[in-house]
């Protein structure tokens, strides 16, 4: 039986570039925890981000926030992944000789981002309403930070400077797509995963009693951990390999389980 659900958000739960969960998934996600499964969101977004996104139900759920560099249950941290410092001057450093490419830094408590891009800004402080701070010099950000993310607002195709950026990073840290002009530095150690599993172990749930659903690189992790794992059919390419199911809609999936249960 399962007794866990973890869902990504950007192109999984929310579709199709949309900042808010419909009405059916808020009440599905309710009517499961009335069951007493738990429900993880589980999302590169900051904590206070995803937090919105379930305001009507937001104290019923846990949050993975940052790809697994932040987990908290019922208001408490229960881990927290920090990059060191070193590293995230380097990538900041590197990230900053591309043109076209933006950074935006996570701390726990907001993101910093440069104003060099007002459509990237607009789509982080007035669509995603993230926590914000605008810096003139991101080099001069404070850390310690959580998350490392590049953002290119022009294009799809990210591969090649995701591939270089690999070639120089790939053995101190993670780099993934998050999304279609999103790339990812996640904490050595830490991604969402190893964050499901921490939730698991805590509530005492095995990998067989855990459902999960996904799109992107920064999900398979936490697509290979849960049993009954779901890969969007629209996801990145390759993504369907690490999962054991592919669906069109989070939502169809949950309602059948809804309806399988006593």
């Amino acid at each position: 039986m399962i007794k866990l659900i973890a869902s990504d958000l950007d192109g999984t739960l929310l579709k199709n570039g949309s900042q808010e969960l419909t009405p059916r998934a808020l009440d599905l996600i309710r009517r499961l925890t009335d069951k007493g499964i738990r429900f993880v969101a589980a999302s590169g977004r900051q904590y206070a981000n995803e937090r919105q996104v379930f305001h009507p139900i937001r104290d019923r759920i846990s949050y993975i926030a940052e790809n697994g560099s932040l987990c908290v249950h019922q208001g408490k941290v229960i881990s927290r992944g920090i990059l060191p410092d070193d590293l995230a001057r380097r990538i900041i450093l590197e990230i900053k000789k591309e043109p076209g490419f933006e950074v935006v830094v996570s701390r726990e408590d907001a993101c910093f981002m440069e104003n060099n891009n007002s459509l990237l800004v607009d789509h982080i402080v007035n669509v995603m309403k993230n926590s914000t701070v605008i810096i003139d010099d991101i080099t001069k950000v404070p850390f310690p930070v959580i998350k490392i993310s590049v953002a290119n607002m022009t294009t799809n195709d990210l591969n090649g400077y995701l591939r270089h950026l690999q070639e120089m990073f790939s053995s101190e840290i993670n780099v993934v797509t998050s999304g279609n002009v999103w790339i990812d530095f996640i904490v050595p150690g830490y991604n969402k995963g190893t964050a499901l599993k921490r939730f698991m172990d805590l509530f005492g749930v095995s990998p067989k009693e855990c459902m999960a659903f996904g799109d992107q690189y920064n999900d398979v992790e936490m697509l290979q951990l849960a049993g009954e794992s779901y890969a969007m059919s629209d996801a990145a390419p390759g993504i369907a390999g690490y999962a054991a199911h592919v669906t069109d809609s989070v939502e169809d999936v949950l309602e059948e389980l809804l309806r399988s249960l006593p």
